[in-house]
This record gives structure tokens, sequence and C-alpha cells, in this order.
């Protein structure tokens, strides 16, 4: 299969994954379980993947060490970006993190030597106004036809919050370029970090009910039903995240391997395009006239790096 219909189908699958993650906040879904079954079901994945094409390595330290930084890439990146998103408007916050992609373009094109073309290079900037756009939101944003609230900043902290995110992106979305031209498989990489970022969120949420069970609240154990509500909701939706997840960074890994990076970079990044359309069906969600031009840029982007 061409690195472009890969490419696609990377962002296609890990929109789906995107779309899981705001059904179960939708729903109420705990953010700490989901994570937990996002990373187990992509960690599972990632291994049977390994399995299948007998590239399992797990005594290859090289696999831990890229593992351990395209883990960190994704799991913090995470995080840090929903903090940004809750100091700082999505407007601002969302197109920051998403630079990521001009980085990893540019390490294509400078570092893996790789040879630009002027409608692939313009279809990129389309792909990357686009996904700018996607955040922006003007009048009515439900079905309720409400006017949207002003953007709430709480202060500038979520500023460095954002760049870190960005940061961490480019080590995930960069990092698997890196792996493949040293030699080492994607899906042997991906269960390294899938892993460790799941042990860490484990880890983090035992800790975190640990004190909260020591913690004096009288009003404790009227929430205990809500609280195993909320995580039943997220860690079965993290589930099925964490399963779209997995086929959307091994496409991507394959995409990577197969095509040049300041091309596949921003493809993938258009998986946010799933995202807006699946809310725009299920949850009668109304764009805005940004992000109808978005849609234009986006769909225009992918027609120009196709020629």
């Amino acid at each position: 299969m061409h690195w472009f219909a890969v490419a696609v189908l990377s962002a296609l699958a890990f929109g789906l994954a995107g779309f899981f993650m705001k059904a179960s906040q939708m729903r109420g879904g705990a953010l700490s379980s989901l994570l937990i079954g996002l990373y187990a079901s992509g960690t599972a994945g990632f291994w049977i993947q390994a399995l299948l094409t007998r590239a399992w390595q797990p005594l290859d330290w090289r696999v831990w060490t890229a593992g351990a930084v395209i883990g960190l890439g994704s799991a913090w990146g995470n995080l840090l970006f929903m903090r940004a998103l809750a100091r700082g408007p999505a407007s601002l916050v969302s197109p920051l993190t998403n630079a990521n992609i001009v980085i990893v373009m540019a390490a294509g094109i400078v570092w893996f030597d790789e040879t630009p073309h002027a409608t692939g290079l313009l279809g990129a900037l389309w792909l990357l106004a686009g996904i700018a756009l996607l955040s922006l939101r003007s009048g009515p944003g439900t079905t309720t036809g409400a006017r949207s609230a002003a953007p709430r900043i709480a202060g500038r902290s979520w500023y460095p919050l954002a760049l870190a995110a960005m940061g961490l992106f480019v080590l995930r979305n960069g990092g698997l370029k890196v792996t493949d031209r040293i030699g080492l498989d994607g899906a042997n990489v991906l269960w390294a970090g899938y892993l460790l970022s799941l042990l860490w969120f484990m880890s983090a949420a035992w800790l975190s009910s640990r004190n909260g069970r020591h913690a004096p609240d009288s009003r404790a154990s009227a929430h205990v039903e809500a609280r195993s509500r909320a995580a039943g909701i997220g860690f079965r939706w993290g589930l099925a995240a964490g399963a779209f997840s997995y086929g959307g960074l091994q496409l991507y890994a394959v995409a990577l391997a197969r095509g040049p990076a300041h091309l596949v970079a921003p493809i993938f990044a258009a998986n946010s395009l799933v995202v807006v359309i699946l809310s725009l069906a299920v949850y009668r969600e109304r764009l805005s006239i940004p992000q109808y031009a978005a849609l234009i840029c986006l769909l225009g982007g992918l027609v120009l790096i196709r020629i």
C-alpha cells in the first residue's frame, strides 16, 4: 500500500481514538481510568503486533530507551495538554501544541535529507492552516444556539504548559522516524513506550486512591458509587480508544518508514478532522465559520499532497 494511503488511514484510526476519549468525557468518565484503559489496550495491541512479526525484543536496551522517550512524549504530552486546556482557551492551546508538526516537517527536510516538492509543501501548509482553524469557534457552538462564552484564561501558566506539550509531542511524532532510521521495529518501541506509560498511570492512580482513602472527608462514602461508575465508563472507553490509538500509531510508523516525514506528519495531524466530523454527527454540534474553512483547508491539503 502506498505511504499516502497508510498515512490517511493512520489519521482516521487515531481520530477515532480521540473521539472515544471525547465520548468518555461527554458521559462523565474518569480521566485516570480512561488513560489506564487506553494504554492497557494499546500495550496489548503493540505486543501482539510485535509477536506476530517476530520483532519482539524485550531484552534490547535500545527498545526500552526509545520506548521511554516516545512514551514520555505521549503520556506527559497528553497530561500537559489537558492541564493547559484547564488554564487557557482551546483556540490558543490547540494550535500551539499542534505546532509540533512544523518541527517534525523541518526535521524531515534538514536531518533526513528529504526532498520537498512545491505541491507537497503547499498541501502541508494547507493542512497546518486547517488544524489551526479547527480549534476556533465563533457564534453558536451547540444545537441550543447559545453564544460561546468568552475564552477563560487563568493567568499565563497555560503558555509554558502548552509549549512543553508541543515539545513532548515532537518526541512521539518525530521519534518514530528516528527509531526507523536506526533499525528498530516501530511496534516493539511503541509497546515499550505504552507499557511504561501504563505503569506510570496505574501507579499515579493507586497513590491518588490511597491518599484519598486516608483523607478526612465525611461525604466520601456518598460519592463512592459515583466515582466507581465514572471509573468504569472511563476505562471502557479507554480500552476502545487504546485499540484505535494502537492502530493509528502503528500505521503512522509504517507511513513514516515508507514516505517523507514532512508530508506524513501533517496528514497524521489531520486526525482532528475525524473528531470534528463524528462530533458533528453524533452530538449534533454545529461548526463555526472558521471550522468550515478548516475542513476545506484539510481536504484541499490532502489533494495537493497526493498530486
